[in-house]
């Protein structure tokens, strides 16, 4: 029978009393008896930490107002992006404010509210990977970049919505809560898979958002939500603790509302990680700062070429196309040397040759027997005979059970980048082509349509984000670019060579500040007094 989709579960024990008693001191007053209320909408890192120095307001506080512009806003408005709120959010609030008054120090991340795609490893929380399979199951122990964000003193206030499993880059609906809708308009869709926190963080729910991307699900999101979305390079960041879907192209990282904020989160959870062999390859290849990148004359003298065969394409949107052309001559006006049309020699047969081999069988049953006696399922074996996933992830299921035993058994094999002929040859002809040209990034649009309507399977998506990052390891980020004229949000990526996520963001950040396309959603303004 299939399933029906069960009604959302909250871990809200603990924090309605204690909101009541917060809400009241909304803002803390100024020596002198004046008050100066915190404005949370577009708030970053900067300003969190400015206002709490400045005694404006509370570590405490602060977390409050979010939580409670979850409670007032996500189900209400059948946003439906949050499924757990962190009991012990406000808790650990006090533990730092405390700190910070008895040491006057803050880590990068002070107070930072963070969202979480519900496949990050999380011990206070139940991570379901959108699941219903893998409903209520605790991992023992937290994800390594989960790790690093709480001892930068980040505070995980809750756990975000996802497509089930990760399956679908085009829509964000779990077995276990039910579909997320675009904060910019609730009839269409965020992207996939880490729509919830996407949505989320555009709505001003948090200040970083996590999520994950296998072929697209961290640049699509942040495309669909007027968002900057960073794909590390492959050995960038760990893995560690995160459900896999495809561990060969699985990378996570930040989904944020400015390129400052996500260049200081990618600072705290880039490097080595003895649980992840892949990581072996950032040593000495990360920055430890990579903020000092962020220059707003960062694009003067960069040399990018625009990829037209991923612009022009028979399917695409003529506001998107247009939305390019400009962005291609905001680029110039801020000191960029465009080179258009720029190819990549026998680019058809290489990005075909690579495609999406299966190994989600495999890496689930090894990221399972990690959880030990605490995991509800030992294999995906289970979930296919319970018929425990939703009538849309039939297909999917369908090609993952396909495939068993070892990747490397595959032929040809169903691994990294350096292990499998066709996704070397790949890289290597796309770096060939950039040395070629001179080229520092590639530039073309994420999507060359705008946000689907909800349940829109068939209309053309023109999704770019699988086409290169996913197969060749390169790093990619997508920014705003701007809006269609009924305010869909559209986004522009870029791509560099591995480990180069310090131009990206330059690059990006000099963009970001001469255009400032992003602007929230109306619909999610600030709270009701």
């Amino acid at each position: 029978m299939p399933l029906s989709v069960p009604s959302r579960v909250r871990a809200l024990a603990g924090l309605t009393f204690s909101l009541i008693l917060l809400l009241g001191a909304g803002c803390a007053l100024h020596p002198d008896g004046t008050p100066e209320p915190v404005d949370v909408i577009e708030l970053t890192i900067d300003g969190a930490q400015r206002a709490i120095r400045e005694q404006r307001i509370s570590c405490e506080q602060l977390t409050a107002r979010y939580i409670r512009r979850i409670e007032t806003y996500d189900q209400p408005s059948g946003l439906n992006a949050i499924v757990y709120l962190n009991p012990n959010a406000l808790e650990r609030a006090r533990q730092l404010d405390r700190q910070f008054h008895s040491s006057g120090h803050m880590q990068r991340l002070f107070c930072a509210p963070v969202i979480l795609k519900d496949n990050f490893d999380t011990a206070d929380m139940p991570t379901e990977a959108g699941s219903v399979a893998m409903r209520g199951a605790m991992a023992p122990d937290d994800a390594f970049m989960v790790k690093r964000l709480r001892a930068a003193q980040a505070i995980v206030i809750a756990k975000s919505n996802m497509a089930e499993w990760a399956f679908s880059p085009y829509q964000t609906i779990s077995s276990t809560h039910g579909e997320t809708r675009n904060a910019y308009d609730l009839s269409r869709v965020p992207a996939g898979s880490s729509g919830g926190t996407a949505s989320a963080i555009a709505a001003n729910f948090g200040i970083i958002g996590m999520g994950t991307d296998t072929g697209n699900s961290i640049r699509g999101p942040a495309s669909h939500l007027d968002l900057v979305g960073l794909r590390a390079t492959i050995g960038a960041t760990s893995r560690d603790g995160i459900v896999p879907l495809l561990l060969n192209r699985d990378v996570g990282g930040p989904l944020m509302r400015t390129v400052r904020d996500t260049a200081i989160v990618f600072s705290v959870i880039a490097g080595v990680d003895p649980a992840d062999p892949a990581t072996a390859a950032a040593a000495g290849r990360v920055a430890d700062d990579y903020t000092r990148y962020l220059r707003p004359d960062g694009l003067v003298g960069a040399r990018l070429g625009v990829l037209r065969t991923l612009v022009n394409t028979s399917d695409a949107d003529p506001e998107v196309v247009a939305a390019m052309d400009r962005a291609i001559k905001e680029l110039e006006a801020a000191g960029a040397v465009i080179v258009d049309p720029f190819g990549i020699p026998d680019f058809g047969r290489l990005r075909s040759a690579t495609g999406f081999c299966s190994r989600f069988r495999y890496d689930l049953k090894h990221y399972l027997a990690g959880r030990g006696a605490s995991a509800p399922i030992h294999s995906l074996d289970e979930v296919a005979a319970r018929k425990l996933y939703l009538p849309g992830s039939e297909e999917a299921m369908q090609w993952a059970m396909n495939q068993d035993g070892p990747p490397q058994a595959q032929q040809p094999p169903c691994v990294d980048v350096q292990g499998d002929p066709r996704r070397k040859e790949f890289l290597d002809g796309v770096l060939a082509a950039m040395d070629q040209a001179a080229i520092d990034a590639i530039i073309y649009p994420t999507w060359t349509n705008p946000p689907r309507k909800l349940g829109d399977l068939d209309s053309p998506h023109g999704n770019n984000s699988p086409v290169i990052a996913p197969h060749t390891g390169q790093p990619a980020i997508t920014v705003p670019m701007g809006f269609t004229a009924s305010g869909l949000p559209l986004g522009l990526q870029l791509l560099a060579r591995p480990f180069e996520e310090g131009k990206l963001l330059q690059y990006a950040y000099a963009y970001e500040q001469a255009t400032q396309h992003r602007k929230p959603p109306a619909r999610f303004g600030p709270l009701p007094n």
